[in-house]
């Protein structure tokens, strides 16, 4: 059985216990950046996760709080995954990650408008971001998404 409690109450070593696996900020990182919402779309990473770690992930996700599930409208099968209020506190991390693998990846791989927002008031572009994803959209994708706020390029 796995132990649910903390092994301490250093912040750090909470913040690890819930993302300090290869697949939960990845997750994340599907939702915020590009809107995915199902488990086929996590499915669908360039990355490749298994179908049973996926699944683990996401109940990990939710049992920590980070995320919440409902069932699709359109189909009572599937399930919509979203970001809970604990969850939008996580767009910052991504958004340092994202930085840090920007500056110091040998070949950073991600769209332009990504770099292009990196010229941006910090504190803006994280307000756009969690606004995006409250409004269903992502950094990149939908109505409301960070690369049209900012004018970087057209959006879908």
């Amino acid at each position: 059985m796995k132990r649910e409690e903390n092994k301490s109450r250093c912040p750090i070593n909470f913040t690890v216990e819930i993302f300090g696996d290869i697949w939960s900020l990845l997750i994340i990182r599907d939702m915020i950046a590009l809107g995915k919402k199902t488990y086929g779309e996590f499915l669908d990473s360039a990355e490749r996760i298994g179908p049973s770690v996926l699944a683990d992930r996401l109940a990990h996700l939710e049992r920590k709080g980070i995320i919440a599930k409902r069932t699709d409208e359109a189909d009572k099968r599937k399930f919509i995954y979203s970001l809970t209020e604990k969850g939008l506190d996580v767009i910052p991390i991504v958004y340092e990650s994202a930085v840090f693998g920007s500056r110091h990846s040998p070949d950073p791989d991600a769209p332009d408008v990504w770099f292009e927002s990196l010229k941006h008031d910090k504190e803006k572009v994280l307000k756009l971001w969690r606004e995006a994803v409250v409004s269903g959209s992502s950094f990149f994708n939908g109505p409301d998404s960070v690369v049209r706020k900012l004018n970087l390029a057209s959006g879908d």
